[in-house]
């Protein structure tokens, strides 16, 4: 296989910035210095541009594996955005052949039944059957619009299964029967609050941050899982990340139809430039795309980390005029004529992306 150079940029490990240069040969990083001048097959000139390990998207729903309402086709959604790890969350079809088959690098998360307030899990465990150690987690729709949920009984009940099967949880809590304070006080170390900037019922306002501190308290993974500006109100993540309540990880919660209906070229890129335009630092945006997802998925040690030894899964990135117009649902208006663009996606040591 080719040896790849990629020389002056901006060098994000997944837990700082630096400046240098990234050897690939074959599958792996085999040197990362400030300066290398071994002889490569093909040599990328970022020029200042950040170099990072593949992105990880710990909220998507894949063709084939999600519903057919939602599934997305995965490569199309990752790749050109520089995502080279997913999670799918709410798997609910195919199967561990189907999972091993996508070039995209994956796990899942397995979709409970809720039926008149409690939940039911023969399919799940036909599923998790299916998935085998692809499966690290269950989705739970907590959502009277998608359920039939009246209080916190059927989450209880799904955080004792998972409990039971080493399994981590992952709440939608938009719409929401009970106050996400509730939901949070419910979660275990770990388990991940998706759509926490919401504009739904039960929303958690810059009046009352109890949700967030809970969690920070708890260890429970505070998710923006963005859905474009469906599930997230610009408002509440501007208040929060004044108040410094961050989201620990960002998400697409891409889908079919939030592909294509965006003000702009819908997927993490996006997200990432939505985050920065409302106040998070380039350095807590990374973090939330490489290293804590990857950390938070069981998957610290093969993604999110940019190191020599490591599979050679890496994007790089400018800031440019990629611009996007967004209005939510509580009608407020985000618009930037700026935001990131991937220029260069390699996965296994493949260039599989070039802008």
């Amino acid at each position: 296989m080719a040896r790849l150079l990629i020389k002056n940029g901006v060098l994000w490990n997944g837990e700082e910035f630096s400046c240098g240069d990234v050897l690939v040969d074959g599958r792996y990083i085999v040197k990362i210095a400030r300066e290398i001048v071994d002889e490569a097959d093909f040599i990328f000139h970022a020029d200042g541009k950040i170099v990072s390990p593949g992105l990880v998207d710990i909220h998507v729903h894949m063709r084939g594996i999600a519903s057919e309402e939602f599934g997305m086709h995965v490569e199309m959604s990752s790749f050109p955005f520089g995502v080279t790890a997913v999670n799918d969350a709410g798997s609910t079809r195919g199967d561990r052949i189907l999972l091993d088959s996508f070039s995209v690098k994956n796990t899942v998360f397995v979709g409970v039944d809720i039926r008149d307030n409690h939940a039911h899990f023969a399919y799940t465990e036909k599923m998790l059957q299916k998935y085998g150690d692809k499966a690290i987690g269950l989705k739970v729709y907590f959502d009277t619009s998608l359920n039939e949920v009246r209080d916190i009984t059927p989450l209880k009940e799904i955080c004792n299964y998972a409990k039971s099967k080493g399994l981590r949880v992952m709440v939608h809590c938009s719409n929401s029967p009970t106050t996400m304070a509730e939901i949070v006080s419910t979660l275990a170390k770990g388990d991940i609050l998706t759509h926490s900037y919401h504009g739904g019922v039960n929303i958690c306002t810059e009046e009352e941050f109890a949700c967030f501190r809970i969690a920070k308290e708890r260890g429970v993974i505070i998710d923006a899982g963005f859905a474009g500006h469906i599930h997230t109100d610009f408002q509440n993540l501007k208040n929060a990340i004044e108040a410094g309540y961050l989201p620990d990880t960002i998400s697409t919660d891409i889908t079919r139809y939030s592909a294509y209906t965006r003000g702009g070229r819908y997927g993490m890129t996006m997200c990432m430039s939505i985050a920065r335009r409302l106040g998070m630092s380039e350095e807590n945006i990374f973090k939330s795309v490489t290293s804590t997802p990857a950390r938070v998925l069981g998957k610290a040690n093969e993604w999110g980390y940019l190191k020599e030894g490591r599979c050679a899964d890496i994007a790089v990135f400018d800031y440019t005029d990629e611009g996007f117009e967004l209005t939510n649902n509580a009608d407020n208006r985000l618009s930037s004529d700026m935001g990131y663009r991937c220029i260069l996606t390699v996965s296994d040591g493949q260039v599989i992306y070039r802008y």
